[in-house]
């Protein structure tokens, strides 16, 4: 066999596996990274996740579609998507309420319909409540106390399960249905890191992080939230 040929087959081999690689992380899923505390102590800062990208995604309605495992975002869900005020970051929140539901929140105990809220995952980590007065900061007055409001037709409203510590669509409202990513799965490694150390901040502070991550791998490694569902 020639050189030439042996060269080419590496070739088509590596471009196949590229472009499979693509495809996959396009359509089926990918790999997220939790940057913040919004989601504590269900999600940490520093968890890996996979994402089911294509649970959301457009379809058809034909026999072939039918066979796939497509669904629409249900409340619950914990999904990934574009930052409304900023498409270019992606959010991780958990839905709470779909097109059609009326949320109020009191006291900051979230009714969906009239009924409370159930999620076993919601913390609360400030003992003060807000009351529902002009006279506190516009900053935090949606925290604690809002609504009645209509999730309008397209859109998903969104929350942390860390309620005193997450912005979220009390803040900037319901998210468009079209920027959502996909779902999160399951926990593929997890490892103990600064919040927000995700964050660009030049070349030289992304090598020392990534060196931090060579010496301290072992013992910072959260092992038991290894391959965990997400829930």
């Amino acid at each position: 066999m020639s050189k030439q040929h042996v060269f080419r087959e590496y070739y088509e081999a590596i471009l196949v596996a590229v472009i499979f690689t693509l495809f996959a992380r396009t359509f089926v899923a990918q790999a997220f990274k939790i940057p913040s505390g919004s989601m504590e102590d269900n999600l940490l800062v520093g968890d890996h996740l996979f994402v089911n990208k294509f649970i959301y995604a457009p379809h058809w309605n034909t026999p072939l579609h039918r066979l796939m495992p497509y669904r629409d975002i249900r409340r619950g869900d914990v999904v990934v998507f574009k930052y409304p005020q900023d498409p270019e970051r992606d959010f991780i929140k958990r839905a709470v309420g779909v097109a059609g539901n009326t949320l109020q929140m009191h006291d900051k105990i979230l009714f969906v319909n009239g009924k409370q809220e159930v999620n076993p995952h919601i913390v609360h980590k400030d003992p003060i409540t807000y009351p529902d007065s002009p006279f506190v900061p516009e900053q935090v007055r949606p925290r604690d106390q809002w609504g009645p409001i209509t999730v309008p037709p397209g859109f998903v409203f969104c929350m942390g399960d860390n309620r005193d510590n997450s912005y979220d669509s009390r803040y900037w409202g319901p998210v468009p249905r079209d920027y959502f990513k996909g779902r999160a799965l399951f926990i593929y490694w997890s490892y103990e890191a600064r919040p927000n150390s995700q964050e660009w901040r030049g070349w030289g502070d992304r090598i020392r992080q990534l060196a931090s991550v060579g010496v301290h791998f072992f013992t910072r490694t959260r092992w038991s939230r290894s391959f965990t569902l997400v829930h």
